[in-house]
């Protein structure tokens, strides 16, 4: 059994659903945390995150992966729970493309090429999970 074990039936369900979410990061320069909503997506399994073309600039969540892989997903639609996890980058564009047309479907984008390009991907690994109340 993986790390994502120890998440509770609920959480693991959660989780497996893509979603909005907030991501915290911890800055690479500052080292400060920063959060952001952003779309989480799951396919077989696989969670990982992606986002709208960009060929003028790298997302600054891309360049605090890139410096710290340690991010928390903060699920807030069914449950309300934080879930540590790894981060991963993904320029290999072999494994970029199933997870990019993965995402443009569910878009409903047709520019699959300039999302293989200037789009960031991210591969999550869950590490565990702490459920915590709302508001809190």
């Amino acid at each position: 059994m993986g790390p994502e074990s120890s998440l509770s039936e609920a959480n693991r369900v959660a989780l497996n659903r893509s979603q909005v979410i907030d991501l915290t990061t911890t800055g690479r320069r500052t080292g400060q945390l920063r959060r952001i909503e952003i779309f989480l997506h799951s396919d077989d399994g696989r969670l990982f995150i992606t986002g709208m073309p960009r060929a003028d600039r790298t997302r600054d969540w891309i360049y605090n992966v890139e410096a710290d892989p340690h991010v928390v997903v903060h699920l807030k639609q069914s449950v309300v729970v934080d879930v540590p996890a790894r981060a991963r980058v993904v320029t290999d564009p072999d494994e970029r493309r199933p997870l990019i047309e993965v995402a443009a479907r569910r878009w409903g984008r047709t520019d699959v090429p300039d999302m293989l390009r200037h789009s960031p991907l991210i591969v999550l690994t869950v590490e565990g999970a702490t459920d915590r109340q709302p508001g809190s």
